[in-house]
């Protein structure tokens, strides 16, 4: 008896059944038919554009919950930006910048020929590259050295301990290492009563002020950097690692090879956001030691600004100063976020 179908309201027989997908033949009563090479025609679905009134009603809770963080932001961060006008005036807090005289691009010429603050951009500038070689890859060595470490108690004490400066502040940091590296410190202490010259004072040596407070950076915040890249390290896939034990990989040739080009992308957005900072390199640490050890090396754009404009008065220097210091830090992210993109990673942004 042959089948029938019904199609648009017309009953007509159905042919004997071949092979499903065959041309010219339909599949077997109860199979639908395939096309050729396995994949079924999909109908296309239409996208309904929700106008911006839908949207907003859709989101207004979480709308809502930014409105805090975007007046936060708008108060202490935008607002402030328009007082950057002064760098074009000779300003005056007792006139303000609304009636102080505006002199052009002159303070820019000011700042452009001070030796001083060509100085201080020398000294941040070395301070930012020495810290760069010997300070950016310290917390990667320490990450995979705890993600090495099998005990997960031992890991956790161990990360604890040394995230723990993270919390302290500049004040108590120095300090810390007065009482250590000072002429009354501990070593110089301990020198003396052994009979030796307890004449070491590296708190006071400007030959190594760099070492000096390139080990305080380290002994701060390296516990901070260990915990970002653990966290990295924590999305590898085991079965990843049990794939290259298998195919005969020494331990070197894992962390190569493995676990290397999964902290890639984290070691380039901080690579990229430490080169945006690069012309501000510690406020705080550098003006406690400041007069310690001489403003000639440790006088740098942030402190050399605090001066000009707070200590002197000179108001529009001071802005001129950090505006360009502002531009330039700008510029360093762009070209570093678009070098990351050459060298295909996400960098800070991508653009969609």
């Amino acid at each position: 008896m042959t089948d029938v179908r019904v199609t648009d309201g017309v009953v007509s027989p159905d042919p004997v059944a071949g092979p499903a997908g065959e041309p010219g033949e339909t599949a077997p009563k109860g199979r639908k038919p395939r096309r050729r090479g396995g994949r079924r025609a999909q109908p296309a679905v239409p996208v309904r554009k929700l106008s911006w009134t839908t949207k907003l009603k859709r989101d207004r809770s979480l709308l809502l919950m930014t409105v805090p963080a975007v007046a936060l932001l708008a108060v202490f961060a935008y607002v402030p930006m328009l007082g950057n006008i002064i760098a074009w005036q000779s300003y005056s807090p007792y006139q303000g910048f609304l009636h102080s005289p505006f002199v052009g691009w002159d303070n820019f010429e000011r700042v452009f020929n001070n030796p001083a603050f060509l100085h201080a951009v020398e000294n941040t500038l070395t301070i930012t590259v020495f810290q760069l070689v010997f300070f950016f890859p310290v917390p990667i060595f320490l990450a995979l050295l705890l993600n090495s470490v099998i005990s997960p108690r031992i890991r956790t004490t161990i990360q604890s301990i040394v995230y723990l400066p993270h919390f302290f502040s500049w004040v108590l940091v120095v300090t810390i290492f007065q009482q250590i590296f000072g002429g009354a410190g501990l070593i110089n202490q301990t020198l003396r009563s052994n009979g030796l010259d307890g004449s070491v004072d590296l708190m006071t040596n400007p030959d190594t002020f760099l070492v000096l407070i390139t080990s305080q950076a380290i002994w701060k915040d390296a516990g901070w950097g260990i915990i970002i890249f653990l966290a990295a390290l924590s999305t590898v896939s085991p079965e990843l690692y049990e794939a290259s034990v298998v195919d005969g990989a020494n331990r070197w040739r894992r962390m190569w090879h493995v676990t290397l080009p999964a902290l890639r992308p984290v070691i380039v957005l901080l690579l990229i956001l430490r080169l945006g900072d690069a012309l501000t390199v510690g406020f705080e640490q550098l003006i406690l030691q400041r007069d310690a050890v001489g403003a000639d090396v440790s006088e740098v754009i942030d402190t050399y600004v605090y001066y000009q404009g707070v200590i002197y008065g000179d108001w529009s220097f001071a802005a001129a100063a950090g505006l360009v210091k502002g531009v330039v830090s700008l510029a360093l992210v762009l070209g570093a976020n678009k070098l990351a993109h050459v060298f295909g990673e996400s960098g800070v942004y991508k653009r969609a």
